[in-house]
């Protein structure tokens, strides 16, 4: 820094002059993790070096902008015993004399060009008629349903930068996270936006949700459907125990109360809907058994079923 502001941006960046744009851009992402501001709350000195990595990047990111900049850098070199303040403009096509700082330069710098790095920092929308910049940026998270019914966290890397993201209990499709703080920057200024995740929900095998609810399909057998029965099955919280009642029909519903999804102080229902699962292969004796129900049924089951088709 000289006494009219001037600005090596090449030594902020810790770079030489002939460095390639591949070495500016590895530069200053090193640089942009170091002295970010999450890392150094609070810390003036931190965020001042930050926005000045920010504005270097910017500068000699864009083509040109760069040209613009060493053509200055030259000047000022030239001229900064102030016994010179002439300068050679046979190659160059700005008459610095007129600049009283090197801040006045750089505000006609950036007023004459559009604003870059927006490789390094995605999803920046601008509207230049009103002179703003939309810096959140949008992610999608795809999570599976035993994570939105139980909570997790995820791990994400997103601009570069590794986030732990908290997916809440009983999370719904399509829900957004704001995490804040976490989205684009601007470059030059180091002001920055939020990230906002939404998340979708892959569908299960299984488990179907409807609203609170949820609902899955039980297969069951012959005699547990007759007989009633008691046996282990698997919730999305784990094993519980269930009961059939004797006589119960395919397509029963058996409802668990509070075993769905949560919502502030309540909680929705679970659903079992009955299915008669019928052996592929049946053994001797089970269709000697067979036969015996056969031979003391009483019940007619289309009895009432004629009666309706020949109406």
């Amino acid at each position: 820094m000289a006494i009219d502001g001037f600005k090596d941006y090449f030594k902020i960046l810790g770079i030489s002059r002939n460095a390639t744009d591949k070495e500016i851009k590895s530069a200053f992402r090193k640089l942009a993790r170091q002295f970010h501001p999450d890392l150094h709350p609070h810390d003036g000195k931190a965020e001042s070096e930050f926005k000045e990595i920010n504005e270097a990047y910017e500068i000699l990111s864009d083509k040109d902008k760069k040209k613009s900049y060493e053509q200055y850098l030259s000047y000022w070199f030239k001229n900064r015993d102030g016994k010179s303040r002439e300068f050679d403009r046979e190659n160059n096509d700005k008459n610095f004399n007129e600049y009283l700082n090197f801040d006045d330069f750089l505000g006609d710098l950036i007023g004459r060009f559009s604003e870059v790095g927006q490789e390094i920092y995605s999803n920046i929308s601008s509207d230049k008629s009103a002179q703003s910049l939309n810096l959140d940026a949008e992610f999608n998270l795809q999570i599976s349903f035993l994570e939105a019914l139980n909570g997790a966290k995820k791990n994400l890397l997103v601009n570069d930068e590794p986030i732990e993201v908290k997916i809440p209990t009983g999370i719904k499709n399509g829900s957004k996270i704001c995490i804040k703080n976490k989205g684009n920057i601007q470059s030059g200024k180091g002001i920055r936006g939020d990230l906002i995740i939404e998340v979708s929900i892959k569908s299960h095998p299984i488990w179907k949700v409807k609203g609170l609810d949820i609902y899955a399909d039980l297969p069951v057998s012959l005699d547990e459907l007759a007989l009633g029965a008691k046996f282990s099955v698997t919730s999305p919280q784990g094993d519980i125990s269930l009961s059939i009642p004797s006589g119960s029909l395919p397509e029963k519903k058996l409802r668990l109360k509070g075993q769905g999804l949560p919502d502030l102080d309540t909680k929705g229902d679970l659903f079992f809907t009955l299915k008669l699962k019928l052996p592929e292969n049946w053994s001797d004796d089970e269709l000697r058994l067979l036969e015996k129900l056969r031979s003391v049924r009483i019940d007619e089951p289309r009895s009432s079923w004629f009666d309706r088709a020949r109406t």
